[in-house]
């Protein structure tokens, strides 16, 4: 990185003052075209979202990245209480044999799990730095939890002995570890943040019932807040949740083409009330078994939001989520001048913030304009307010939208109310935007040879399957496409074929897609 410094000039009580001004000269962020992945990392970094920690796989989430982050978990929130849940908390620590309880669970993520053996050092017998004390080694091995089923389920049997004690709703907002070996900011990281609902019902239509209710909350929140169109479906059997009988998930699709699974939410049957014993007794007096769900989403639904809307200037945020609205900056020469548009500003501001929205004047002195400008552009800032001396006398001020990239000149009498709807069309827009790129990008393939050569392109397949693993497999081992979901909205999938790779019979399209 490269810097210039500039004198910038300012006359206070005759005496001229000059203020040295730093303008930082960063390399431009790569192009999506050129480099998609790379394109993505620059912007997490360059807009202040997260970085690498020291721990290998680990990130730290900035304050900008996690005002994003807080923006999702209290409207995420808010419709979990809606639907009645209430927010408890389960311990980080999940005794081994917890795991064994359910064969296909701990099948899902033993090869992901942090092990602790030790609860004490001690100091090195050399005196220099610390080590494991031998004698201090765990009866019992406790996993850093990658999920609570089991450690919930445990809880549950002492919650619930009749039917009165159901339904259990409930939601935890948590960390969680899985030990990835490629890891990723934001999409794949060795810890992550999250929310996990775990819910007991007295029958399986109520169950059934909750797992549909909660994908659901997740789908509209992906398009009410992400501004994210999603597809919402059930996943193939080899692409479950361990444990699950049944699993939903929202699929959207990202610039590059490729889908990522922003949500899913997991129908467990009578599983883990088997595995532990939870039982309770019937209206008929008869004991029962629960049954179960659990749904999730997490810090991903960040990777989710940079890739669907950004583009080669930095950030684009749909308002519902930017932690600033409006960033206002001024242009002036003197003293004078910036202490007069400060002022205006302090005012629209106040009237904007009655609006409910969220405002930032920029009022460092060390700054150049284009500099401020280019900044808030990358961190994806909605609109941008600039008066200088010109539109101050005039009564006009500057007002730049992110989306579109687009300036018009407005008067300050009425700007609070303008911005305000403005943020409701750059919603409308940002989500329009992604819709009409989905559409373009989604097209019905009854061959082999279009297959192959439509998902090198980018595009969600919609194809004849004939439902078995077998050819799930040899499609994901050829293409490295996988069934993304079996839709249960957004298209119209029921119809007779031929599976695209088998040309067996086939009673529905799923969608194939590469992922993330």
């Amino acid at each position: 990185m490269i810097y210039f410094v500039f004198l910038q000039a300012f006359t206070l009580a005759n005496i001229a003052i000059f203020i040295p001004t730093v303008v930082f000269m960063a390399k431009e962020l790569t192009s999506r075209g050129e480099n998609y992945s790379q394109w993505y990392n620059d912007i997490v970094i360059k807009a202040d979202l997260a970085e690498n920690s020291a721990v290998r796989g680990c990130m730290v989430i900035k304050p900008y990245g996690y005002a994003i982050w807080e923006k999702m978990h209290d409207a995420l929130d808010k419709m979990f209480k809606e639907t009645g849940h209430q927010n408890a908390y389960f311990p980080l620590f999940i005794p081994k044999s917890f795991l064994s309880r359910e064969a296909e669970h701990v099948e899902g993520f033993a090869k992901e799990c942090a092990v602790v053996t030790h609860h004490r050092l001690k100091v090195a017998p050399d005196g220099n730095g610390v080590v494991v004390d031998p004698d201090a080694k765990l009866e019992e091995e406790l996993i850093v939890r990658p999920t609570s089923e089991t450690i919930i389920w445990n809880t549950y049997k002492n919650w619930i002995t009749s039917y009165r004690d159901l339904p259990i709703l409930i939601n935890q907002w948590a960390n969680v570890v899985r030990w990835e070996m490629r890891t990723r900011l934001f999409l794949r990281t060795a810890e992550f943040l999250w929310q996990e609902g775990h819910t007991a019902h007295a029958t399986s239509a109520e169950a059934v019932a909750e797992t549909e209710k909660m994908v659901n909350v997740y789908a509209k929140f992906a398009r009410d807040f992400m501004a994210l169109p999603v597809v919402v479906g059930h996943k193939s059997e080899s692409e479950r949740f361990a444990g699950a009988v049944d699993t939903l998930c929202i699929e959207a699709m990202m610039q590059d083409g490729k889908a990522l699974q922003a949500g899913t939410s997991h129908f467990l049957g009578q599983n883990f009330a088997k595995a532990f014993d939870v039982q309770f007794s019937s209206k008929e007096g008869t004991l029962e078994y629960v049954w179960a769900t659990s749904w999730g989403v997490s810090t991903r639904l960040m990777g989710a939001l940079i890739m669907a809307h950004s583009d080669d200037n930095g950030l684009v945020l749909p308002p519902k989520l930017a932690p600033i609205h409006v960033v206002m900056v001024p242009i002036y020469k003197s003293a004078e001048e910036r202490e007069a548009i400060l002022a205006k500003m302090d005012q629209i501001k106040a009237e904007c913030e009655k609006e409910g929205l969220t405002v930032k004047i920029d009022d460092r002195d060390n700054l150049r304009p284009g500099f401020k400008f280019a900044e808030w552009e990358l961190k994806g800032v909605p609109a941008r307010v600039a008066i200088g001396p010109r539109d101050l006398a005039a009564g006009m001020a500057e007002v730049a939208r992110r989306d579109t990239l687009t300036k018009q000149t407005l008067p300050e009498d009425g700007l609070a109310a303008h911005l305000k709807a403005l943020m409701d069309e750059i919603q409308e827009n940002i989500y329009r935007k992604a819709l009409d790129f989905r559409a373009e990008h989604t097209v019905k393939v009854d061959t082999w040879e279009e297959f192959k050569e439509k998902i090198e392109q980018g595009y969600f397949l919609l194809c004849h399957w004939d439902g078995t693993g077998e050819t799930e497999a040899r499609i994901q081992e050829e293409t490295k496409a996988t069934i993304r979901c079996i839709p249960m909205d957004s298209f119209v999938c029921e119809e007779e074929g031929k599976c695209v790779y088998s040309g067996k019979p086939s009673h529905r399209r799923v969608i194939f897609a590469k992922a993330y």
